[in-house]
């Protein structure tokens, strides 16, 4: 080896890097849902118990309307992505990719040997084989056994594991469940094994959005014309197949023609002939090329970088432009809103409606006259635990003590995610308005809370109290 090639030192392989992705994201995927904090999950969307948890707190279905901000937060953010990074998403992040990188490198290439090299992904195993056929049967068997693991997974920011074992251990009456699992691990087993990256090409809608995003600093995986020569035309028709026949119109062209960047390539492209949208910035190509031109002692001929860098030639790649920091400033302000409407969770629910009759007028026996307001609370315990409840009644100043609650005359409890239906009787034996013409409607506030929790269980509700008319206290006497 010469002292230019000894120079030049290969990095590690992007691919490695991906497969290190692959792995943290994996476990990381794995172990969420089996975290939390007081009974809270990092993220739950529980249509059994109509529950939403939300970085360990906990929301009652009622609430939401935080489910918009959070997909705006999730989209807008792989949007900000694929406008810095191209469809990195696709080829780092992304479980469909992540899984065929499993089936095809791991089982068919490593451990079953279907494959001659995890190098070249042009070419399917050879099926007239008869050994070739019996280990597609035990790959399709590990694909079809991984794929209900991941579905389950799936499943578990749905259905919670502490609730998911029970449910599957009790199958005569969860056979939905069971169903849905099913036919997710079997999609998942068509998707990597037979559709394959015609996913990512021809189904996955992300493709089609990328161009749009795209501008001349986008990052992606680009073939360096300047270095390497043109091997396709103005209408993307493959010109050369050669290095000869590319140096006759470019001298300085460096391509080898080897097309290590193409046979590597999962989605079947030539990296060379330009942007196309079936690329996934997977990152394979720049490998290949990496290794074939540091054998001459050369940096790649394809790299991980902009047009503006690469082929234009204006300057570095600047990636805190306008439109990076544009979206970086949606994402921050998603995440103030969301943070304040956390923030403002109420850790009880009540609604109360007052019953069509106004009020009821009763004489006591000691000259007074019993003004009553009936009600229906309806209050629910978002709690995971069963809490006793009471209420208070927060007259208007001046009417203090006034107007107390006749019924119930005593605290009750209320099991979590269940509604408690209460008739509430508030009653006042004072006189808190002298008006010969009209009923009078008095402001006041509900106060609901839980025994023993005060201070942090707690809600105010507005509501009103009627008080008659003159004339109508003097008829109920």
């Amino acid at each position: 080896m010469s002292e230019k090639e000894q120079s030049y030192k290969i990095p590690m392989k992007w691919r490695i890097k991906r497969y290190y992705v692959y792995f943290i994201a994996t476990v990381f995927i794995l172990v969420l849902p089996w975290i939390t904090v007081d009974g809270n999950h990092f993220f739950l969307l529980s249509f059994d118990k109509l529950k939403l948890h939300l970085a360990f707190i906990q929301f009652d279905m009622q609430e939401l309307y935080l489910m918009p901000f959070l997909l705006m937060f999730m989209f807008l953010t792989v949007f900000g992505m694929t406008v810095m990074g191209g469809r990195v998403f696709c080829g780092w992040v992304c479980p469909q990719t992540a899984f065929r990188a499993i089936y095809r490198d791991l089982i068919e290439t490593k451990i079953l040997g279907m494959r001659r090299s995890i190098k070249n992904k042009q070419k399917e195993p050879d099926m007239s084989l008869t050994k070739n056929k019996v280990k597609k049967v035990v790959a399709v068997t590990i694909a079809f056994l991984s794929s209900y693991l991941a579905a389950a997974n799936f499943l578990w920011f749905f259905v919670p594991p502490e609730d998911f074992f029970v449910y599957l251990a009790d199958y005569e009456n969860h056979w939905s469940l069971i169903g849905i699992m099913t036919g997710i691990a079997l999609f998942l087993v068509y998707d990597v094994v037979f559709l394959k990256e015609d996913f990512c090409a021809y189904i996955c809608p992300y493709s089609r959005i990328q161009s749009v995003l795209y501008d001349e600093h986008t990052v992606m995986s680009l073939y360096n014309t300047n270095r390497g020569g043109h091997i396709y035309d103005e209408n993307h028709d493959k010109q050369h197949t050669k290095q000869k026949e590319i140096q006759v119109e470019e001298p300085h062209a460096e391509c080898t023609a080897c097309e290590a960047c193409v046979v590597i390539c999962p989605t079947h492209i030539d990296i060379r002939k330009g942007l196309q949208l079936e690329c996934i910035n997977c990152l394979e190509c720049v490998d290949a090329c990496t290794t074939v031109m540091g054998k001459l002692g050369k940096p790649s001929l394809v790299t991980w970088s902009s047009e503006y860098e690469v082929i234009d030639k204006k300057g570095k790649t600047e990636f805190f432009r306008g439109k990076i920091l544009g979206y970086v400033g949606v994402l921050i302000i998603l995440m103030i809103i969301l943070a304040m409407m956390g923030s403002t969770k109420e850790n009880m629910l009540l609604n109360i409606n007052k019953e069509g009759r106004l009020y009821s007028t009763k004489a006591m026996p000691d000259g007074n006259i019993r003004v009553d307001n009936a009600y229906v609370f309806l209050l629910q315990n978002t709690q995971n635990e069963r809490m006793d409840f009471y209420f208070d009644v927060i007259p208007p100043k001046g009417m203090e003590g006034k107007i107390v609650i006749a019924k119930p005359s005593k605290k009750f409890s209320a099991v979590p995610g269940i509604k408690k239906k209460k008739v509430v009787i508030l009653r006042t034996t004072d006189v808190l308005v002298d008006d010969e013409r009209k009923d009078t409607i008095i402001p006041i506030t509900i106060k609901a809370y839980a025994i023993g929790h005060e201070e942090n269980i707690v809600v105010y509700r507005d509501a009103v109290f009627v008080f008659p008319r003159a004339d109508e206290l003097k008829k109920a006497k």
